[in-house]
């Protein structure tokens, strides 16, 4: 079946929604997502959306875009950061008048915490910039903005899986998708397409991500011969429940949690002497690591303990209630009288579609796609730089899903009726079939599970160039190995073992993207540190990493950073 849109968004997180929700009045806009629209990953969002309100002390967007390009270790294009620190409390006040039911001061004003690297007086002290409701900031965000796309009668097509970007002539024209409960695959034809698909955490075997990420509408793009973007960029959040990746906010350290080693030290003080565990997450991951090397991790063990214990029951039943709930029901720990034992968890990519800041989707000339835009993680602006900030993420969502939803409906006005491509569903079909007929090979969850043991391993807080040629040599096994995928199901009704099959080829081809861009970069900038090149390099390395698919193979590509207000300098807390 052929669905016609004027605007087709892939996905219903918040960049989704917000995005549709300003093209609604005008024109005929469906979302399509591969989950239920309140199941999305958006949801999973704990501690905070920043803002410069100055509820609880004084701030200013400028300290708020300071922290941003300093955070992203001067990565950050500079005309991104400040678009979303001056257009943050807009934001906030939009979803406050939207419902969303934030936590406030005893003067009714929109309550605010510390959160890792935001800082006052270009980076002094911390500062309380997180505007929160309670530790589920994400859930009732999500619920909010869920409820008023359905009031606007936004058509969302539920559990139907992208599977392929149709593109004709350099213009994005449509997309396929499968639909989970019939087994069939449909067409979508639209005047503008809009990913905003999330990240790809499944890559990791360790990870705060849900099942549904593996990146989907990121690979679809670079596999249509759209260039990614710093893909080298993988942050891991240090607080993940030690074994399982369960995020714990970094709410719990805005509150006063603190990490403690073996010896039972607060030992974020000899790494980050002025804000300590609000430090920026790469480095509080890299510490992690660094005391866990140094035999420091409790008894022995490959983890450290996040104390919430001096905090007192009652506080944290009010601000960290389902961080509580994690902790006992994942590890049977009360936090008011025991620690939880953490350990770093891959958690957001900052690498992905490269785009402007209206959304655009950019091409290898740094041109924009006509008919496609992207926002949220999935995309790369790149606001976030090497580094994203806490309580960024959900900031970005909400103010660039809402610009390249002004822009769509902007280009709207002179965009025609692209021809649709003859058959445009049989690439797709010809693929899931081959999957579903064959017989006899592997299962996909065997392929799955190497994959992610291999970038754990070589990929992660800390790499360096042997481990990452190893791992590009073990990839091509595997991708080897991906052709004769099999599977048990062949059914057509709510067949999830061939989308977890799909799936794969999404996570493998991102998998590669990673490596190839982490194995040129070489220094070490936020999130990626090379322990062969453990300095960073201004003069050769101050540039975004791209990376396309080509007929001869991968090029890797540089172009400059936007450097308009902060020069690079020592980064320092």
């Amino acid at each position: 079946m052929i669905f016609k849109h004027d605007v087709v968004i892939v996905g219903t997180g918040l960049a989704g929604l917000r995005a549709a929700l300003e093209v609604a009045d005008e024109y005929d806009v469906a979302v399509i997502s591969k989950v239920y629209p309140t199941r999305s990953h958006s949801g999973a969002a704990q501690g905070g959306i920043g803002a410069s309100l100055g509820n609880e002390e004084p701030d200013s967007w400028e300290w708020h875009m300071y922290d941003t390009v300093k955070g992203g270790d001067y990565l950050t294009d500079q005309d991104a950061a400040e678009t979303l620190a001056k257009d943050a409390p807009r934001a906030i006040y939009e979803l406050e008048h939207m419902g969303v039911p934030f936590n406030r001061t005893d003067e009714g004003k929109i309550a605010q915490r510390a959160f890792g690297g935001h800082t006052r007086d270009f980076g002094a002290a911390p500062i309380k910039r997180a505007c929160y409701a309670a530790d589920r900031t994400g859930r009732v965000i999500l619920d909010t903005l869920s409820s008023e796309a359905s009031r606007r009668g936004i058509r969302v097509y539920s559990e139907f899986n992208l599977v392929d970007l149709l593109m004709d002539k350099g213009r994005a024209v449509g997309l396929a998708a499968y639909e989970l409960a019939t087994g069939e695959v449909h067409v979508f034809h639209a005047r503008a397409i809009l990913l905003a698909t999330g990240g790809f955490g499944k890559v990791y075997k360790t990870t705060s991500n849900c099942f549904a990420n593996t990146g989907d509408g990121v690979y679809l793009a670079y596999r249509a011969g759209i260039p990614l973007q710093d893909m080298e960029f993988v942050q891991f959040h240090p607080t993940g429940i030690y074994g399982l990746g369960v995020l714990i906010s970094e709410a719990a350290r805005g509150e006063g949690g603190v990490l403690r080693n073996r010896e039972g030290r607060r030992f974020m003080e000899d790494y980050a002497p002025t804000i300590k565990d609000l430090a920026p997450r790469d480095m509080v991951s890299r510490a992690i690591i660094t005391e866990i090397r140094g035999k420091r991790g409790i008894d022995g063990r490959d983890f450290v303990n996040l104390d919430l214990t001096h905090l007192g029951k009652q506080k944290i039943e009010e601000r960290l209630s389902d961080i509580s709930s994690f902790a006992k029901i994942y590890v049977g720990v009360d936090t008011s009288t025991d620690p939880i034992p953490v350990s770093p968890t891959c958690h957001y990519m900052m690498g992905g579609i490269p785009t402007d800041v209206d959304g655009k989707v950019l091409d290898m000339n740094n041109t924009a796609i006509h008919g496609l835009y992207a926002a949220g993680e999935c995309a790369c602006i790149s606001v976030h730089g090497a580094n994203r900030l806490g309580c960024n993420s959900l900031l970005d969502l909400v103010v660039f899903g809402r610009r390249a939803g002004k822009m769509i409906r902007l280009d709207l006005e002179q965009a025609d009726w692209p021809d649709l491509i003859v058959n445009p569903e049989v690439k797709s079909l010809i693929k899931l079939k081959g999957i579903l007929n064959r017989n006899a090979g592997e299962k996909a969850v065997h392929i799955r599970n190497a994959l992610q043991t291999l970038m754990t391993k070589n990929c992660s807080v800390f790499r360096d160039e042997k481990g990452l040629r190893r791992a590009l040599d073990e990839l091509s096994t595997l991708k080897a190995r991906y052709e004769n995928v099999v599977i048990d199901d062949r059914g057509k009704a709510f067949n999830t073992d061939i989308m977890e099959a799909a799936e794969l080829e999404s996570l493998l081809g991102l998998a590669e993207a990673i490596l190839v861009s982490a194995l040129a970069r070489k220094e070490s900038r936020g999130a990626h540190f090379r322990e062969d090149y453990p300095e960073r390099d201004d003069a050769n390395w101050l540039k975004h990493t791209l990376i396309q698919r080509t007929d001869e193979g991968r090029r890797v590509f540089y172009k400059p950073v936007n450097i308009t207000r902060f020069e690079p300098k020592a980064r320092t807390y």
